[in-house]
């Protein structure tokens, strides 16, 4: 009987548990050439390979490489196929999964050969692949768990053992190894966008991301856009501040061993902002045509007006209107120039004189100066805080030990956790404290910068910087009547107080006092 001229067809499987082995060890290349060995030893003729890199624990389809295979078979259900692969721990590290891969294969057509074991359909064989299946199963299991143990305990030593944050690289440190440290600039924009949210210079979260997106090394998604979602992540993540959370290992708040990009208070203070829902978000129309937009308000009935472009016969016309309907004003036109030239002229008339300005520069430095000497009380007062924090902190633990509801149990730890975090948050002031502090030239340099002379930042191009500017100034909206121009505006309190001593409401106090004079 004449043999038959076509070989048997092969397909090789390969895999290695990351994409790190794919790309920097030969995993992959040493079990191809020991299957191609096996099938040129065998007679058969291989004609597809399909490696893969992802970790041989649960589901098979969720194997690319596989689930090409699997497809592959399915296109050619009329020829018999023989699978080659390596071991069989790169088959399935999982019983149940190794049981329905062999059904899937069968189903198929296809048989199975490994180097290492041989496959037979008997009770015997069929009993010995189960168990060493679960074999595999128990080693990945057990490896799992030993490398959580690890990372625990790496993290319990105060350092982060996952993928490194934006702001932060990893770094091997003397006495420290591999940790995390400042990646510049990225750094630099994270504390920057911290301390902007939390002193309001950025209000919303629309505007942190138009912050972020304005910065060329920030890092984003493809299309060049940063998520709202990552945004939320940046600002919730306590490791900025230098603490460690992981929820799955029961982690709170553990003091980290690397450099913070931010203070412990100044995250605080964003989370409250973060969970401060009534606060209305920032407009997303507001763009760099209408930097009034939504803060000059009608006044005929109060409500903001909004912009457009208008399109004339031979180009387009920015107006500012209001919408709302009802109003005498409804949909009447008022033009950009308008608004916003009165508006510099509005800005420019608040800039104090040099004289005014120096003076009470002055009166505020020796505020500073008279504050600072306080910092020893400050410290007294936090410490005796600190242990009423800790007393009660003992209770509540007491509670929960003799506490049977579920319910009280997590309102007794919904405490415990809050008087935690403000424990950290008085342990970092009283820190403060001993420290010496800048000078006030120093600190409030931008602050001064800009009550001197607002139409500085007005002037600026950003978006950004001209809603600052509105917010700072003014504590409400701009009335704004049609025809007639600006109402009395709301301005905030440090040009209340410029525009009190400058018009001179004070009086001094006479030198002898304020007493009734006596005999």
């Amino acid at each position: 009987m004449p043999e038959d001229p076509s070989p048997q067809r092969a397909v090789i499987y390969c895999r290695v548990s990351s994409t790190k082995q794919a790309k920097q060890g030969h995993g992959l290349d040493s079990q191809e050439l020991r299957c191609r060995q096996h099938a040129d030893s065998m007679g058969y003729h291989v004609e597809a390979v399909f490696p893969d890199d992802v970790s041989g624990g649960g589901d098979f389809m969720k194997r690319p490489g596989m689930v090409a295979l699997l497809s592959y078979l399915d296109a050619q259900p009329n020829k018999d196929y023989i699978v080659i692969f390596d071991d069989l721990k790169r088959f399935a590290r999982d019983t149940e999964f190794h049981i329905r891969l062999r059904r899937a294969f069968k189903s198929r057509g296809a048989r199975i050969e490994c180097l290492s074991f041989k496959f037979e359909d008997t009770p015997e064989g069929k009993f010995i692949e189960t168990v060493l299946a679960a074999q595999g199963e128990l080693e990945r299991e057990q490896n799992g768990r030993q490398v959580v143990q690890k990372m625990r305990a790496r993290v319990l030593s105060g350092y982060w053992c996952f993928a490194p944050v934006t702001g932060y690289r990893y770094d091997t440190v003397a006495g420290h190894g591999k940790m995390l440290v400042r990646k510049e600039p990225e750094a630099s924009i994270v504390t920057e966008v911290f301390q902007s949210y939390a002193s309001r210079r950025l209000e919303s979260l629309a505007e942190v991301k138009r912050f972020l997106e304005d910065q060329p090394t920030f890092p984003r998604s493809r299309n060049g856009e940063v998520h709202f979602q990552r945004v939320i992540d940046l600002l919730t993540r306590s490791l900025y501040a230098g603490y460690i959370d992981v929820p799955k290992w029961g982690i709170a708040l553990h003091p980290a061993k690397h450099e913070p990009l931010i203070d412990f208070a100044t995250w605080s203070t964003v989370q409250d902002r973060m969970k401060d829902t009534a606060r209305a978000p920032t407009r997303k129309d507001i763009n760099e045509d209408f930097p009034m937009r939504g803060f000059v308000s009608c006044g005929q009935c109060g409500e903001p007006l909004t912009a457009c472009w208008s399109t004339g016969r031979n180009r387009r016309y920015p107006y500012y209107l209001c919408d709302t309907k009802g109003c005498p004003d409804y949909r009447k036109s008022i033009r950009k120039e308008a608004i916003e030239g009165e508006f510099e002229k509005m800005l420019s008339c608040m800039t104090p004189q040099r004289d005014l300005f120096l003076m009470v520069f002055t009166m505020l430095e020796e505020f500073w100066d008279h504050l600072q000497g306080l910092a020893d009380k400050n410290s007294d007062d936090a410490k005796r805080e600190l242990r009423e924090i800790e007393r009660k902190t003992d209770q509540l633990m007491e509670r929960v030990v003799d506490a049977d509801s579920p319910a009280l149990i997590t309102a007794y730890e919904d405490r415990i956790r809050k008087l935690e975090r403000r424990k950290l948050w008085i342990k970092e002031k009283i820190t403060e404290y001993g420290q010496p502090a800048k000078g006030f030239k120093e600190t409030y340099r931008t602050a001064m910068e800009f009550l001197a002379n607002p139409c500085k930042l007005w002037a600026s191009e950003r978006l950004d910087d001209k809603r600052l500017v509105l917010r700072l100034a003014f504590a409400r909206k701009l009335p704004y009547l049609r025809n007639e121009g600006y109402r009395t505006a709301e301005t905030t309190l440090p040009f209340k107080v410029l525009a009190g001593i400058s018009s001179g409401k004070y009086d001094l106090v006479e030198p002898r006092g304020v007493e009734p004079l006596t005999s």
